[in-house]
Order: C-alpha cells, then structure tokens, then sequence
C-alpha cells in the first residue's frame, strides 16, 4: 500500500507561522490566533467569534489559552462587529483549547457550553449530538465527533462550514489521544463529518480549509488505514515495542512529535487488538508495550 497524497499540498495554505493574528472568514465567523504556538498546536489555538453581521452578539468557539493579550484580540474584533458574547462553546476539554472557557464565560457574562460538565462548569450546559443552539442570528448544530477524546464535538454553521476543533487540522492529521483517544470512534466521527458535506472546515489548528473539504476527510480516513498497514507489516517482521514502531514508522518525522505519535499508534493498535488482528505480547509488565501478530 502506498502513502496516500495529501491534497492540501498544492493548494495556497499560509505557511507555518505566517497565519494571520485575525482573519474574516465569512460573514457570520472571525477567526483569532492566540499565541500559543507549539508542536502540538501548530500557529496556535484558532477562536472563532460567530455570529450574524448586526445581530449585536457572537459566541465565542473555543477561547483557547486564559491569555490577556488573547483576550484583548477577541474583545477588539467584538468590538468592531458591534457584538457582545452572549455563549463561549467548546469542542473538547483539552486546555489548550478550554482553559479560558470559565474565565471568559464570567468575565462576559455569558454561559459556557461543552461536551463535558467538567468543561462546561457549574450553570453551563453540557451538549448532546443532534442539539442546535440558536443564538447570535443564527443556528448551530452540535455534532459529536469523538475520537480525539471522548467529548470531543464540532458545530455545523448555518453557511455549511464546520467548526471541527482537534478532529481535524489545517495542517498535517490529528492526534487520536491514548488512553482516552478511540480509533474506532475517530473514523466513524470522520465519516460523520464528511457525510455533512462541509463547504468548508474551520480547524482548531492550522488555516481553514475551503477548496475540497471532502478530499481532506477522505485523506484522513486513508492515512489512518495507511498507518495501520505499516503497522501491520512492522509485526509480521516479528514482536516489537511501541516505541520501536514509532522510531520505524516515523523515521521521517522530527523526533519531537514522537510522543504524540506514540499515543496514536497504541489508539491503532488498541483498535487492531480488538479486532483480533494483534495482541499484546510479554509475561510480565516489562514487556507490557510489546506487540505481535495474532
């Protein structure tokens, strides 16, 4: 099987770090960068500020880093849509994407909305698939997307683009988190997603993504079946360890994305083992991270 091509290498995407502070991305949604850039979190946390041109409100979508100079950013595009925060939603209790969630839902007055009571707070509201909020002059459909983590959700916007958090990013695939990450509901939460036929994906990393939303989705499904054959023909060479499968597997990935990889190849093999493919392999814990075929 050969590594499937990622669309979005010919398309016009700004390069690493080059992500504008704040951009329009359409009528109803501001995107802010909070500067927070990482490994892990690319550019930084994306917010987006949603709401219909004079309505006079926004919700705030995942206000990311408890960061005053964040906070400011966010306050001066509200500001210049004429716009208070009536709702902070979350995709998923991650803090890069939830720390600021209670702070900001008190300091704008305004309830805070996530998949979890622990991120939502006392008083906020925990969101169920299938829930639509209408607010700011306009609707958004909650739609569950676990995988990522287990409460991890994205919302569908009245233009047909979707707010897609950590499920999917502007650049590069996404990190199915172990032990709380499940592959299984990854792909099924992907296939979710491109069954909505987004016009556009709106990433909690990373630039947006306009110009075949679909072909992004498909690639993700087809990385992850790639990934699981390399694994696959890894162990038919024989047992290995986990972290012997990321030193073959991502050879050419910089070693500091090694320990994410990690956690995405026991998800993988968490899912392999359960469908009989794989077991874990050792009679002691010593060999605990060992791994052969079935």
């Amino acid at each position: 099987m050969d590594a499937p091509a990622d669309p979005r290498a010919s398309w016009s995407l700004p390069a690493l770090g080059e992500l504008p502070r704040t951009a329009e991305l359409e009528p109803l949604v501001t995107r802010v960068l909070a500067p927070n850039p990482s490994g892990m979190t690319l550019d930084g946390t994306n917010t987006y500020v949603v709401g219909a041109p004079g309505s006079g409100q926004a919700v705030l979508v995942d206000p990311g880093p408890d960061d005053p100079a964040h906070l400011a950013a966010v306050e001066a595009v509200l500001a210049a849509r004429d716009a208070r925060c009536v709702a902070v939603l979350v995709t998923h209790h991650h803090g890069d994407h939830a720390e600021a969630a209670l702070p900001w839902g008190s300091h704008f007055g305004a309830p805070v909305a996530a998949g979890s009571a622990q991120v939502a707070g006392p008083g906020g509201r925990v969101l169920d698939h299938g829930d639509r909020l209408r607010q700011a002059g306009t609707t958004l459909d909650v739609v569950a997307t676990p995988g990522h983590t287990s409460d991890h959700l994205a919302f569908r916007l009245e233009s047909g683009a979707v707010l897609v958090g950590d499920h999917v990013l502007g650049r590069g695939t996404s990190v199915v988190t172990h032990p709380e990450g499940d592959v299984v509901a990854y792909l099924e939460s992907l296939r979710r997603v491109h069954d909505l036929g987004p016009s556009a994906l709106y990433c909690g990393h990373g630039p947006e993504l306009t110009e075949d939303p679909g072909a992004v989705l498909g690639y993700y499904l087809a990385h992850r079946a790639y990934r699981e054959h390399q694994l696959l023909a890894a162990l038919g060479r024989g047992p290995a360890g986990v972290d012997d499968l990321v030193a073959e597997i991502y050879a050419q990935v910089p070693r500091a994305v090694w320990p994410a990889a990690a956690q995405s190849t026991r998800a993988t093999l968490d899912k392999l083992v359960a469908e009989g493919r794989v077991v874990w392999w050792g009679a002691d814990e010593s060999d605990a991270d060992r791994v052969r075929l079935a």
